[in-house]
């Protein structure tokens, strides 16, 4: 159960009140920008409708992780958050995947292709971090999840 404190810092109280009065603007404001943005995406920002839209947001989501790559503060962050939660919805509704980890993923990638931790290791800046990966003591970063997508030919968002 999680408790929120009845009295708000007055930081958060300030965040608050800047995320709900007035700092949405006017929607009307917003039209021109959204209509300028919607004719230069390589793929229509929305809910995903079917297969080949799927395909095309998961490539724009992989040209977007190439680009930000680990820096959590890059301008496009924002716009990789919601492209992610597009491709996640639609394959929580529309892929089967089993309910297994990055490193179950991994370990049998490595296993279908013939692969020891020793030939990840370039991926993975070492051995010692291909072990550690596989026995759930570290995670998979953005950087290793786009070379690892590149090696097996699949998406990043496997790894993550």
């Amino acid at each position: 159960m999680v408790r929120r404190n009845a009295k708000a810092a007055p930081k958060e109280k300030e965040e608050i009140k800047t995320m709900t009065d007035g700092s949405i603007g006017e929607f009307d404001e917003w039209t021109p920008a959204w209509r300028q943005f919607e004719a230069h995406a390589p793929v229509k920002l929305r809910a995903i409708e079917n297969e080949r839209h799927f395909r095309a947001m998961v490539e724009f989501m992989d040209k977007l992780l190439d680009r930000i790559g680990d820096q959590e503060d890059h301008p496009l962050m924002g716009l990789l958050d919601i492209v992610t939660a597009f491709v996640h919805d639609y394959e929580e509704r529309n892929v089967p995947i089993p309910d297994t980890g990055p490193s179950a993923i991994l370990r049998f990638l490595m296993d279908q292709h013939g692969l020891r931790q020793a030939d990840l290791a370039d991926e993975f800046g070492s051995q010692s971090n291909v072990s550690e990966v596989l026995n759930g003591k570290r995670e998979i970063n953005a950087r290793q999840a786009r070379a690892l997508a590149r090696r097996f030919g699949v998406s990043p968002g496997v790894f993550i």
